[in-house]
């Protein structure tokens, strides 16, 4: 299926590893010219040099409200015109419950799972309006929908993000912008290592990145475009609710 998107302009933040990556991959096997960050170097070049192709690299931290803009501002630029389509994305903050975590550190925690994400949207969302087409689909967790023991911050975080995001949908639904959020269970990537051990990775069945990526290249195409304000978990049947 051709998903109408080759040629627009992508950017995938956090893209340098795991779901991200998965994501890049899937935009630019669609034709997409995409542009990906990550906060470690070599770890962007070994992504920038296995998925080739039309990809821009850049070392930037989205962890705050300003980092989150200026990777935003960083690929228009290096694209040659505002963002078509935007994967707002970042790593997970510590792992911790209620006795162990800081009242502090909320507030870095919704900087890096909150806050970047408004601020991606703030730089991108307007010129998406302007011109009649985008796409956000954002990188959530599974956690939003049933939160999960021992990432306390996550939970709450990511529940604020889902709510904005929500919001956003609405209000810009009319002018040919979509806004969903996937939000993944337990898959195979980097940050499954700093929570699991690999015993408890050994017990249970994990999703894979790249699979993961082609269900948000879909949101991201014109096939989709009356799939608004989605928030689809993509995580084997976790979730143990009925609504």
């Amino acid at each position: 299926m051709d998903l109408g998107i080759s040629g627009r302009r992508a950017a995938v933040a956090a893209g340098s590893s795991g779901l991200g990556l998965g994501a890049a991959r899937a935009l630019l096997a669609e034709g997409a010219r995409v542009a990906i960050c990550g906060r470690d170097q070599e770890r962007l070049d070994r992504a920038a040099a296995d998925l080739g192709g039309d990809v821009v690299p850049f070392a930037c931290d989205v962890g705050s409200a300003e980092g989150g803009a200026e990777f935003v501002e960083l690929a228009t630029d290096a694209l040659g015109g505002p963002i078509d389509i935007l994967v707002p994305n970042a790593g997970g903050p510590p792992a911790g419950n209620f006795a162990s975590t800081d009242v502090d550190a909320y507030s870095t925690a919704l900087d890096l799972n909150l806050l970047s994400i408004v601020a991606m949207c703030k730089a991108a969302v307007p010129g998406m309006q302007e011109r009649g087409w985008g796409r956000v689909v954002a990188i959530t967790s599974l956690s939003v929908r049933q939160p999960m023991p021992n990432i306390i911050l996550s939970n709450t975080a990511r529940a604020g993000a889902t709510a904005f995001l929500k919001t956003l949908a609405l209000e810009v639904a009319a002018d040919g912008v979509t806004v969903n959020t996937v939000q993944p269970g337990v898959h195979d990537t980097p940050r499954l290592d700093a929570l699991y051990t690999p015993e408890q990775k050994a017990q249970v069945r994990m999703g894979d990145a790249d699979d993961f990526g082609s269900v948000v290249a879909f949101l991201c195409s014109e096939q989709a475009t009356f799939v608004n304000g989605l928030q689809l978990h993509v995580d084997g049947g976790a979730y143990a609710g009925l609504l």
